[in-house]
């Protein structure tokens, strides 16, 4: 059936659907991860151009109101991988988190998530401090990202868990990571991979 001209979706009124499928995708990316729509870097078109409707209208995504923390809440990519030309063969045999009521599958199991209050929970529940490495500065943003679990590195320096996850989120990094080891012990194991470049 060919698309009609106006809004085809009767709860997103003066919003025209025609009008966002006319927009590249990129285009409807920038502007549903803008309006705090999770999960749009993985979206195809169509779900985008009715996710991006919704926001419009008010009714979609987290927009408005509880974003003046970015360290809370799913992120912008809805804490799903990111994937790109360098994506590590790791991410394959590791499961993907998306929430903070996801357990793992098995002691042991590497996971895999980009979802802010999973990492600040894991993080937080190790004693972990959200941390730089001073001397690895790109201009005015932060250089290496770590965690600092107390083990007296005064090479790291401690930022906010704003600065962190902006810097996160600006490289498009990945969250591997560990809950337990094999043997049931706590494990506080974690590396981040950039799916565009082999050097996170």
């Amino acid at each position: 059936m060919p698309d009609e001209p106006g809004n085809q979706t009767p709860n997103t009124p003066d919003v025209s659907e025609t009008e966002l499928r006319a927009e590249k995708v990129d285009q409807l990316r920038r502007e549903a991860r803008n309006e705090g729509v999770g999960g749009a870097s993985s979206m195809r078109k169509e779900e985008l151009v009715h996710a991006v409707a919704e926001a419009r209208s008010g009714k979609g995504g987290s927009a408005g109101g509880d974003q003046d923390d970015s360290s809370r809440g799913a992120g912008p990519d809805g804490g799903r991988i990111r994937t790109g030309p360098d994506t590590s063969k790791s991410l394959k045999y590791s499961q993907e988190v998306t929430s903070t009521d996801e357990d793992p599958e098995r002691p042991g199991r590497s996971l895999v998530t980009t979802h802010h209050d999973v990492i600040r929970k894991w993080a937080e529940s190790r004693n972990g401090t959200p941390a730089t490495v001073p001397g690895t500065e790109h201009g005015d943003h932060l250089g290496v990202l770590r965690i600092d679990f107390g083990d007296d590195d005064d090479r790291l320096r401690h930022v906010s868990w704003d600065e962190w996850f902006r810097t996160f989120d600006d490289r498009r990094l990945n969250f591997i990571y560990q809950e337990e080891r094999s043997d049931g012990h706590t494990s506080t194991f974690f590396r981040l991979e950039s799916p565009d470049r082999e050097d996170a």
